[in-house]
């Protein structure tokens, strides 16, 4: 059951939370703070970020997924929930390696989203519908490498089998985690080639994930709602 507490933090684990944390450092400040720890996670700032998820790996392929909003008193708790990672487990960004089933540690843009329904009044962040024929581009040898493109624009190998390591990922065959997702910025704005690519918030499907984060549908509807480019938001996997 989500429940709404008087603070203004949804919980969508049925759990009752402590009351809101906050940084140690104001939001006033924040022009000059590079980073924040919050829930145990470094979370890397960019310039005008206010709103935060934040990944903390508890057991196995489990992990506390946070959204935080920055406020006058520093930053306030707003979402929490059980989410997955990789079957890989964790590791350093730039030395991931596609294929791994592993999810990269650090603090990425919340770039856009996608998913199987219309973009809602509610929705800020950019969204694309997946229609027949989009891929997320995994070839290696294409210069959309890590991108959402249709197979009838070209540039990629989309006829690959999944057993070859440069086969892309045909979006509609994960209807289920796919509904909602949420693009990150790991290995976006410069690729590189066999790091991995496609690296998404998430519904869960049957249990870890290939590398993304996963988290409930209800939890990411909800957060599809509040993410807001203006706020710069940004997801930092810790452990």
């Amino acid at each position: 059951m989500t429940r709404v507490l008087a603070a203004g933090l949804v919980l969508m684990t049925g759990t009752l939370l402590p009351a809101p944390a906050h940084a140690q450092i104001p939001v006033g400040a924040a022009a000059s703070v590079t980073t924040v720890t919050l829930d145990g996670v470094t979370v890397r700032l960019k310039a005008g970020t206010t709103q935060v998820v934040t990944v903390n790996h508890t057991r196995g392929y489990r992990a506390r997924v946070l959204l935080w909003r920055a406020s006058a008193e520093g930053w306030q708790r707003r979402l929490e929930t059980t989410g997955r990672i990789g079957y890989g487990g964790l590791v350093v960004g730039r030395l991931r390696q596609q294929g791994t089933g592993t999810t990269p540690l650090g603090t990425y843009r919340l770039r856009s989203s996608f998913g199987t329904h219309a973009r809602t009044p509610a929705w800020d962040l950019s969204h694309r519908v997946i229609r027949a024929g989009d891929y997320w581009v995994q070839d290696n040898q294409s210069a959309f490498y890590n991108r959402y493109r249709n197979k009838a624009r070209g540039g990629f190998r989309w006829w690959l089998p999944s057993s070859n390591d440069n086969s892309s990922e045909r979006l509609r065959d994960y209807r289920q985690q796919y509904e909602y997702a949420i693009v990150t910025g790991f290995n976006y704005a410069a690729q590189v080639r066999h790091r991995g690519s496609g690296i998404f918030l998430h519904v869960n499907g049957s249990g870890a994930t290939a590398g993304c984060v996963s988290a409930p549908r209800r939890f990411l509807r909800a957060l599809m709602n509040r993410l807001d480019p203006d706020r710069v938001p940004v997801i930092a996997i810790g452990r």
